[in-house]
């Protein structure tokens, strides 16, 4: 049953009231009217998933096990810092292929997608689509999980599913409960699995929790719940009844627990089957039917699903507004002082609804100054719920319900949430009832029964209301829920309030109806799980109660029971001869009570007895009744510990038959002499001024009595000023409890985005390692913030030196000093520089100089990056130093040869080809030795090319005789010279090329 305090305390509430109300009347809500105006695809179920601390692994937990495509929507709500953006979307969206999205205003619930709430709002839905709000409750009172399952419960009926995963805190429980009582689906996770097992502990131990899991195995608990509510299985869920499956269902209930739910709604019953068979993975009701025989838990956790104990403190407030200005004040009017106002709240489940209406009644007395006697009885069929009722400790999340001032006047705060204070639970009397069978209460002046007829069947509505109105006195007022009405019985009830259902009984002269027979069970005993096996046992018992109050009423004398002050607490029989209302204020003391000639002996046997002098006492003594004398036997006795007691005084009246009732004696006339006359005088004397004095001294003690009240109640008052501050410091220390889950929150989310860090400076390193470029980071003072390993070969630079100036660091280059000079102007213009340096070994890099820039675009230093340039650099020389040769060949008029630095022929004039032979295209590239079928090769040749040209860098012509394969013997003049390129004076042949001169002269025969 959701919840709202008068007037709603957030605004989005607002939104989902009318919702509201047409969820509350009845459990068949799985079809919103409005919902496919807004989208023709079937709604998908929407799965509610709340979470705070330590909710970021069972997310990632839940999203991987959960699959892509189960038709299912999901909506994600926790705990965040109102002032932190949160990155909770791109963390989740790693463990799932669905689509992760921050939630949106109005945003449609869509299919597998998850919506994830967005920092600093509140979250409610309102037919399948997502409203967002401004939170305006502090940061300690928000109880955002419990809003979004509330609105859930009442948005999609059955259809809603709520999960509690880890968290501290109460957050869900209410909320888990509401989704409960509409029929859907509540897990939590498993607390020992759980980083903070706060909140699924307060949902398990409210009894909410269908199963309990851990968040890996919640994805199949879903897709069994998503069978469930499948067309087909809605289908087989009609064929279980119509098969009887149900019946035997519900007669197992009955013999087993004693309740008949066959006058409840079938649709409804049948859903609650169907959700248990689901949760066990059974599909034949001819299995479920032997696993309750086989499973007495079960069927207990199935009667308790069947209940549908939801409710919470002044469900809707405008009608409780109602009954306090409009209501109560005309039931009140006129009403004599000693009659009680009766007040019965049936199908209570745990007591808010009755603790509410108290609290109006309070607030009304505290107002009006009045006090007039109230007897409040409330019932319902469960016994825990009863059990729960009594103890009146809730959940802090009441506190959304429940407004500021009523929680400091109405409640104490303790460690495990709020508790009625004691003048409020007082007032109220739970009882466990059966309104279908046990007898109802009589002559009410306000029957309260709400949200209990929607789920009963039409026939069993028609036979409540007539017994309502029996239980009603002529002018009484029912109070139903906006979700119900009287029927068809308008000759029994006239509206006060058609809008919140108020109804005035009218005086009728219809017979009385039908009531049923039953027995309350004050006392929370076993009679209400009876069993037809039992009759026998039942029926001996109800003959021994009858002989032993038929005893008791021929046998027994009248008593009262008083506490050791003398205090009335129970009157048994007619004490009418022997006690009488005393004069002036009424007072409940039996000696102030007691007829004249008894007053003395209880008070000296009460005085007695409070000092522990006896357990038991009798005297006889006469008693004046109305003129008439009777002897009287006076009986105490001290209860003890084994009769339940203590501290407890039992007083009994016997006439003593043997004394037969004689008039008062009158006085005569003096017939004695006058001494005796004169005694007797005196001695009257003597017992007037001993009463008078007994008389003085009692006025003292009930004025020290009174003194004493008054400053029991500046106690009471300071104790209440204390408790105010205990309340405050509480408030406070949920405050810094919901900082503290906020920055847990945070904290994970960081130490997420540092891991991903450590991740990316791992790619950086690897990849600045790899591509072998020299980068060094200077900050605006040219300071080193970070280098590479590659930049240790131009800078001799260290680990140790990350803060130093840059021009504190030798270089090896030899244009070091420059780059420093290039580096300021760059931090001066914001302009790149680019230049070629090299190193004294003849290393050539290029020196890259460019602004450092942050993510915001703000200038924070340089970056100096040095790339190894020495191949291109040769590459361009020996490119420099071909085109030169080319551009000499091109002028040479005899043979010419251009050999690179391996003697491969790189250029080769015509004349050469002429001379001796050959093409370009089958001599460039060739070794020169092999020219021609190796017509080169003779050892001359090599000694002066392979010696002495690279020793002396040439050779001046040189005179060889060489017998030509082909022209025979010729006499050849060589010369050769080397043309160095760039970049080669450390490395010698990179670069060069040879030119070499052949001159043909006359030769000597071979």
């Amino acid at each position: 049953m959701a919840s709202r305090k008068s007037p709603p305390r957030a605004p989005a509430r607002a939104a989902v009231t009318a919702a509201r109300r047409q969820a509350e009347a009845g459990p068949t809500q799985a079809e919103v009217p409005g919902r496919a105006a807004l989208t023709s695809k079937p709604a998908p179920p929407i799965v509610g998933i709340g979470a705070s601390a330590g909710g970021l692994e069972a997310f990632e937990q839940f999203f991987q096990a959960m699959p892509a495509d189960s038709g299912m929507g999901f909506v994600l709500v926790q705990h965040l810092d109102p002032s932190h953006a949160s990155i909770l979307t791109e963390i989740l969206q790693r463990s799932t292929a669905m689509p992760v999205v921050e939630a949106q205003d109005q945003m449609v619930v869509e299919a597998d997608r998850v919506h994830v709430i967005p920092p600093n709002r509140d979250l409610v839905i309102f037919h399948g689509a997502l409203q967002l709000s401004v939170p305006t409750e502090p940061r300690g009172l928000r109880m955002p999980i419990d809003a979004f399952l509330r609105s859930l419960a009442e948005d999609q009926g059955e259809r809603a599913i709520g999960i509690i995963l880890s968290g501290t805190g109460t957050d869900g429980t209410l909320g888990l409960r509401a989704v409960g009582g509409a029929g859907g689906l509540c897990l939590v996770q498993d607390p020992g699995s759980a980083k903070y097992d706060g909140m699924p502990r307060s949902a398990i131990g409210a009894g909410y929790a269908a199963q309990v899991l851990v968040p890996c195995e919640m994805p199949q608990a879903l897709q069994r719940a998503l069978r469930a509510l499948s067309p087909a299985r809605v289908g087989a869920g009609l064929a279980v009844n119509a098969g009887g499956g149900l019946n035997k269902i519900m007669m197992l209930l009955r013999s087993g627990l004693g309740h008949d739910f066959s006058q409840y709604k079938s649709s409804t019953i049948g859903r609650r089957i169907e959700r248990r068979m689901a949760q066990h993975g059974i599909d034949d009701v001819a299995v479920y039917l032997r696993f309750l025989r086989e499973h007495p838990a079960e069927l207990q956790t199935l009667f308790r699903e069947l209940l549908i104990n939801v409710t919470s403190f002044f469900r809707d407030p405008l009608a409780f507004a109602v009954l306090k200005d409009d209501i109560l004040p005309k039931l009140m009017a006129g009403r004599p002082e000693a009659q009680a106002l009766r007040i019965w709240v049936a199908g209570c489940a745990t007591g808010e609804e009755a603790y509410s209406i108290a609290i109006l009644l309070r607030e009304w007395m505290d107002e009006t100054g009045s006090n007039p006697k109230v007897q409040l009885y409330s019932t319902d069929l469960d016994d825990d719920a009863i059990a729960a009722a009594r103890t009146g400790l809730y959940t802090p999340n009441i506190a959304q319900d429940v407004s500021p001032e009523r929680l400091r006047r109405f409640f104490t705060k303790e460690d495990s949430g709020y508790r009625v204070r004691k003048e409020v639970r007082d007032m109220v009397v739970f009882a466990t009832q059966s309104v279908i069978k046990d007898p109802p209460f009589s002559r009410l002046d306000l029957l309260a029964c709400r949200n209990l007829m929607i789920y009963l069947e039409p026939e069993l509505q028609n036979r409540l209301i007539p017994i309502f109105h029996h239980a009603l006195k002529p002018g009484g007022v029912l109070f139903l829920s906006p979700s119900e009405s009287i029927g068809d019985h308008t000759e029994l009830f006239e509206p006060i309030d058609r809008k919140w259902k108020f109804y005035r009984a009218r005086a009728t002269l219809t017979p009385r109806p039908p009531l049923p027979a039953g027995d309350l069970a004050w006392t929370g005993s076993e009679a209400a799980h009876a069993t037809p096996a039992h009759g026998a046992r039942a029926r001996d018992s109800q003959l021994a109660e009858l002989a032993r109050r038929s005893l008791l009423q021929t046998f027994a004398p009248a008593a009262v029971l008083t506490d050791l002050q003398g205090n009335i607490l129970y009157v048994y029989g007619d004490t009418g001869k022997y006690l009488r209302p005393a004069q002036g204020r009424p007072t409940h003391d039996v000696v102030e009570m007691a007829r004249d000639g008894m007053q003395l002996e209880l008070r000296e046997a009460l005085r007695a007895a409070q000092d522990g002098q006896q357990l038991s006492w009798s005297h006889d003594t006469t008693v004046m009744t109305n003129g008439v004398a009777q002897a009287v036997r006076l009986n105490l006795r001290r209860l003890t510990e084994r009769e339940a007691g203590s501290g407890m005084l039992l007083i009994s009246f016997q006439d003593i038959a043997s004394a037969a009732a004689v008039p008062a004696p009158r006085r005569r006339p003096r017939s004695g002499s006058a001494g005796e006359a004169r005694h007797i005088d005196e001695l009257q004397r003597e017992l007037a001024l001993a009463k008078a004095g007994m008389k003085g001294v009692l006025e003292e003690q009930q004025a020290s009595n009174e003194e004493l009240k008054s400053a029991n109640e500046e106690l009471q008052s300071s104790n209440e000023e204390l408790q105010s501050t205990i309340e405050e410091l509480e408030t406070s220390k949920e405050e810094l409890q919901s900082v503290n889950e906020e920055l847990t929150t945070v904290n994970v989310e960081l130490q997420v985005k540092i891991e991903q860090m450590a991740h990316m400076q791992d790619d950086m390193k690897n990849l600045l390692d790899n591509i072998r470029v020299g980068t060094i980071f200077l900050d605006r003072k040219l300071a080193i913030r970070r280098f590479t390993r590659e930049a240790t070969k131009v800078y001799r630079l260290l680990a140790a030196d990350l803060g130093r100036p840059l021009a504190d660091i030798r270089s090896e280059l030899t244009e070091g000093d420059l780059l420093l000079v290039d580096a300021q102007d760059v931090l001066d213009s914001l302009t790149s520089v680019e230049r070629e340096v090299r190193t004294p070994g003849g290393t050539w890099y290029l020196a890259r100089i460019q602004p450092y820039r942050t993510m915001d675009n703000q200038i924070d230093g340089v970056v100096l990056t040095f790339a190894d340039v020495t191949e291109r650099v040769q590459a361009i020389a020996t490119r420099k130093a071909l085109a030169l040769a080319e551009g000499i060949v091109d002028t040479v008029h005899g043979p010419l040869v251009v050999l690179d630095a391996g003697l491969k022929v790189s250029v080769a004039n015509r004349a050469y080809f002429t001379t001796f032979g050959g093409t370009a295209e089958t001599a460039l590239g060739q070794p020169f030795f092999a020219l021609g079928n190796g017509q080169w090769d003779c050892p001359a040749l090599r000694e002066l090319l392979d010696t002495v040209l690279p020793r002396d860098g040439g050779f001046e012509p040189r005179l060889l005789d060489h017998c030509l394969p082909e022209r025979g013997p010729k006499r050849l003049r060589f010369s050769a010279r080397q043309v160095v390129g760039r970049g080669d004076a450390s490395q010698p042949g990179n670069g060069k090329l040879v030119l070499l001169s052949i001159e043909e002269l006359a030769a000597d025969p071979c």
